[in-house]
């Protein structure tokens, strides 16, 4: 049997009542895993991952690369993007974690940013060449690109279309529309304004809501939300000294938005209801947010010393705390199905 990573015994680090014998045993040592992408520091090789047993117990796979920015799960295959060095890691996961090294494939100075896989085809977003490209799962090759006006940055699928939020232009202005492609002919079908800073996404039903992130001349931070809808594109804008973050997910079968230091739904409007607020921390300090099954995942971080893991329940009851690699920032899940 396959055992976690790095001679283990000299490279894991476990918290959180972790014992040896969990290392040792022959036993699976989880059935489900939740990955968290450390982004490091910029210009140094800390990025990494860290891993979250359903038993509670927390392994790292250090020193990736340069900016570790994304994570996607896809069948039993883990893809780490990496920004700054870039290049996408894939590992095999199992019950004992990922089998290293992994594969490692090169996107030629691409600076990728986040990935979703359809049918065997990994699509990533890319900064430097403004393009969505197509990797192929077979061989690892990169197929094709799909050319973009601006910087592309958030991905979302519904299976049969791509939604790519353009986030920036290319002189780093902050850009507003949102490109939707189809995936048969690798063309882009329809283009929508949506307001500026399009950050992140997510797809309830038929409607694409979008969280935005966009700066004044001071770089002053503002925020919105919007929603792709069948008919018309709603787009709100948020007042001054509110504090959003540029995170939007489902959870409890409602959309919520990133909002003051945890996340709150948001009502047919896009209006914010604050009294369904889950998370009080500092909002200065929330670098990423997620909802896996029925919890709320915070990345914190002080940008020094302090870089956990926070998870909430519906009833605003925090259920545990995990310390991670530097930068927590996004988050994937794996569930074992055999």
């Amino acid at each position: 049997m396959n055992k976690l990573m790095i001679a283990l015994m000299a490279s894991v680090l476990t918290i959180c009542g972790c014992s040896s014998d969990l290392i040792t045993s022959n036993e699976p040592l989880a059935d489900e895993w939740i990955f968290v992408a450390c982004e490091g520091n910029f210009g140094a090789s800390d990025g990494s991952v860290s891993m979250i047993s359903n038993a509670g117990d927390v392994y790292h796979v250090k020193e990736i690369g340069d900016v570790v920015q994304s994570l996607t799960v896809y069948e039993d295959k883990l893809f780490v993007v990496v920004n700054n060095s870039h290049m996408i890691k894939v590992y095999d996961i199992t019950q004992d974690g990922l089998r290293l090294p992994g594969i490692e494939i090169s996107t030629d100075n691409s600076s990728p940013r986040e990935l979703v896989v359809i049918d065997n085809k990994a699509y990533f977003t890319n900064w430097n060449t403004q393009d969505v490209k197509i990797l192929n799962l077979f061989n690892y090759s990169i197929e094709t690109s799909i050319p973009m006006e601006g910087l592309p940055e958030s991905i979302v699928t519904d299976g049969s279309y791509l939604w790519v939020g353009i986030m920036m232009n290319e002189d780093y202005s902050s850009a507003n529309s949102v490109v939707k492609i189809d995936v048969n002919t690798n063309s882009i079908v329809e283009t929508y304004e949506v307001g500026l800073g399009p950050t992140s996404m997510v797809i309830d039903n038929d409607d694409v809501y979008v969280a935005r992130t966009f700066y004044d001349e001071n770089w002053e931070p503002f925020y919105g939300s919007s929603k792709i809808g069948s008919s018309e594109v709603t787009i709100k804008n948020y007042g001054i000294g509110t504090a959003c973050g540029g995170s939007i997910m489902k959870y409890n079968n409602e959309v919520y938005r990133s909002f003051e230091g945890g996340i709150a739904s948001l009502d047919l409007n896009l209006d914010i209801n604050v009294s369904s607020k889950i998370g009080t921390y500092d909002q200065s300090q929330v670098y990423s947010t997620e909802t896996i099954d029925n919890y709320v995942y915070f990345g914190i971080t002080d940008y020094t010393m302090t870089n956990e893991v926070r998870i909430m329940d519906f009833n605003n009851n925090e259920i545990a705390t995990y310390d991670v690699g530097i930068n927590p920032g996004d988050f994937a899940v794996w569930t074992n199905n055999d």
